[in-house]
């Protein structure tokens, strides 16, 4: 991407070294002395002309004084002038001197003293009347620079709109900040986009129009003019957009929303005419437009300033789409979030009548979105992305993306060549709590009794495993919470039985429920679980209606409820709110006696997980079905554990014995510092017989 901004300052610059030179020419044209001629005072013109060195001379009056210009009978000795400077002086000391010029008085004494003289040394004196002209040039020479500088000015501002003479300064204001990719740079197609079957196979009929339209004209259908792809962020909506391009080989003019909108009135409506005057010149062609709420809010919601220029950007867009003038082989794709707020006029038929949920990928969808980000990272044969597939739930693609990179550096922060499983375990806690803090100092009991409470977690989620598997159970410090236990879903669901989600609540209260049998006192570590548990509560009472005092309504959780609605009124009673507390608290309050009677029945098996846990700090899926049935567990290896994160001041000791290393060996001409160290076979750690290959990547 060029940088226009230091092109402007260049181009400025220029402008203002030929603005001084020109100025410095005008200077020594009008106001300079020419070579030859030396600028002397009164009094050496008075000892001049009584020396009999002057031939003749000039006398004009002026504003002020009188000007004496004349010719000395012989070249003058001296080589520079001393009141001379700059190229005046240059100039002088080039040429000889045999003419000067002063000013005297204009006083009846001197003109006659000088009379005298010219007579006694027998010079010429001619006088000149006042000069009628002199007005005019020092106009000139006072207005000229002005212009000049009014004049690089409105050059630069003009270049500066990004228009030159077409619309000046303000004119580009106007002008739409789109330009048209070239088809052959855009190099996405639809196989660099995964997890999206069902959405591209809808977008497949806008490649075909694009491609070939008479097969569609010929049978007298009609070509969705807008496409709406509305889903959470990071779902692959603007990839979805430019694959559509990239396949149909179409110029594609990408914008967002908020682009339109600047602070001058007017500006957003200008343009959007001036977008789709571009996008018809090069029809067929694919307008984007990004996060397309930022303008298409729905109208009368706001009164005055910047809401007023908004409702004209929306008018002007709604009439592009669907107006007196029709846009052919123009089609837009816009990209939101929240369709809700949307204003219904968008939204209609002619307008962006195709609406494509782009939604959070199945288990298949993410082991696909997987395999197209590992393309590039060498993984090491332990790695099973179905498996992570299976243990991401509700993970879009641009965190599938980040989860991958992040492992990436984990292992190269780690020395390996090859991403492991224990990386891509380790990227997932990162993300899903934050680094771990081992440097954190715990005592014995806190150590203790986070084990119990993550242990309980463990054993209800065990207990109650119709819905939900337990992935992880750890007691290592992440964020602000000292442990956690992982448990998703058995497979992908979109609707939640009154089944499920007390099983749920029954697992988020296993913590407190633990603490109060083993302890016999409740700690804050249950916090967060409380907040989970009270929001998924109020959810079956309030929006699934699962309670039968409040009966099958919904009172919370409308998602077309605007924003003024949802600034904490609400549009039930006092009563019924009374109600919905008394009901929050009966459902927590059931799960909590369902999880301790769990731990009270299972209580061997809850100080077996709690015990290992403070042995090993983490236990996966595997080692806690074990525990459960077995009461015995299989610790893992070095090279599976995820330990191997190196602190900061570890590396950067390693990093400077490295360099000292270097600079010994190249000091001793015993190695070229531009090589890499060799490794030392004694200091590395043994390879295991079953260990990947990873010398070759």
């Amino acid at each position: 991407m060029k940088n226009n901004n230091s092109g402007f300052f260049r181009s400025s610059f220029l402008y203002v070294i030929i603005f001084l030179a020109i100025i410095a020419g005008i200077y020594s044209f009008v106001g300079g002395d020419k070579g030859g001629t030396k600028t002397i005072s009164s009094s050496q013109f008075i000892k001049a002309l009584g020396d009999k060195d002057i031939k003749s001379f000039t006398v004009q009056p002026g504003s002020d004084v009188y000007t004496v210009s004349g010719t000395y009978r012989d070249s003058d000795k001296s080589s520079k002038d001393s009141n001379s400077s700059g190229l005046n002086s240059i100039l002088q000391s080039q040429s000889k001197t045999t003419k000067f010029t002063t000013s005297v008085l204009p006083n009846d004494a001197s003109l006659k003293d000088i009379s005298q003289q010219a007579k006694d040394t027998n010079t010429d004196m001619t006088t000149k009347p006042a000069p009628s002209s002199g007005f005019w040039l020092n106009l000139i020479i006072s207005i000229v620079p002005l212009i000049l500088v009014f004049a690089v000015f409105y050059i630069m501002m003009s270049q500066s709109s990004g228009k030159g003479g077409q619309g000046g300064m303000m004119g580009g204001f106007g002008k739409s900040k789109a330009k048209p990719s070239d088809p052959k740079d855009n190099k996405i197609r639809f196989d660099n986009v995964a997890g999206a079957d069902e959405e591209k196979e809808e977008l497949v009929e806008v490649v075909e129009f694009l491609k070939s339209p008479k097969k569609f004209v010929n049978l007298g259908a009609r070509i969705p003019k807008g496409v709406l792809l509305e889903g959470p962020p990071g779902t692959g909506k603007t990839l979805l957009a430019k694959a559509v391009a990239g396949e149909a080989s179409v110029p594609f003019f990408s914008m967002s929303g908020s682009d339109f909108v600047e602070m001058f009135v007017g500006v957003g409506a200008s343009r959007v005419r001036d977008l789709f005057e571009q996008a018809k010149k090069t029809a067929p062609a694919i307008i984007f437009i990004d996060e397309i709420d930022a303008v298409g809010r729905r109208r009368g919601s706001g009164i005055g300033g910047g809401n007023d220029e908004r409702e004209q950007t929306l008018n002007q867009i709604l009439i592009e789409m669907d107006g007196f003038e029709g846009s052919e082989g123009v089609i837009i794709l816009a990209s939101t979030n929240r369709s809700d707020v949307l204003d219904p006029a968008l939204l209609r038929s002619g307008r962006f009548d195709r609406k494509i949920m782009v939604g959070a990928p199945d288990v298949k969808g993410r082991e696909a979105i997987l395999r197209v980000h590992a393309k590039n990272k060498p993984l090491a044969k332990n790695v099973d992305l179905k498996a992570i597939a299976q243990q991401t739930p509700g993970y879009v693609g641009a965190d599938l993306e980040n989860l991958l990179n992040e492992s990436a550096l984990l292992a190269a922060r780690r020395d390996k060549k090859e991403i492991d499983a224990a990386d891509i375990d380790e990227a997932e806690d990162r993300i899903f709590q934050g680094p771990a803090k081992t440097n954190r100092s715990m005592s014995e009991i806190e150590r203790k009794t986070t084990a119990y409470h993550e242990a309980g977690h463990a054993l209800v989620g065990l207990v109650r495993s119709d819905a939900s598997v337990v992935r992880k159970v750890t007691i290592v410090p992440r964020g602000r919470i000292g442990g956690y236990a992982l448990m998703t879903p058995k497979a992908d669901r979109y609707n939640v039985r009154y089944s499920e989600a007390k099983e749920q609540l029954a697992g988020l209260m296993g913590g407190r429920a633990a603490e109060i049998s083993v302890f016999n006192e409740a700690s804050s570590g249950a916090a967060n679980d409380f907040q989970q548990a009270t929001g998924l509560a109020r959810q079956m009472v309030t929006a699934y209606g699962m309670s039968d005092k409040l009966g099958m309504v919904q009172l919370e959780g409308n998602a077309s409820v605007g924003y003024s609605e949802q600034a904490g009124n609400r549009n039930y009673s006092d009563e019924t709110a009374n109600l919905i507390d008394e009901e929050v608290r009966r459902l927590t309050h059931e799960a909590f006696e369902d999880a301790k009677q769990i731990i009270a029945d299972h209580r061997d098996k809850l100080q077996a997980i709690a015990e290992a846990l403070l042995e090993v700090e983490t236990l996966d899926e595997q080692q806690i079905k074990d525990i459960y049935n077995t009461g015995t567990f299989t610790p893992k290896g070095p090279d599976e554990s995820n330990d191997g994160a190196k602190s900061f001041e570890q590396t950067k000791a390693e990093l400077d014995a490295k360099e000292s290393e270097a600079e010994e060996r190249v000091d001793k001409g015993e190695a070229n510092p531009e090589q890499p160290l060799e490794t030392n076979p004694d200091d590395a750690p043994e390879k295991p017989d079953d260990a990947p290959n990873s010398d070759n990547k």
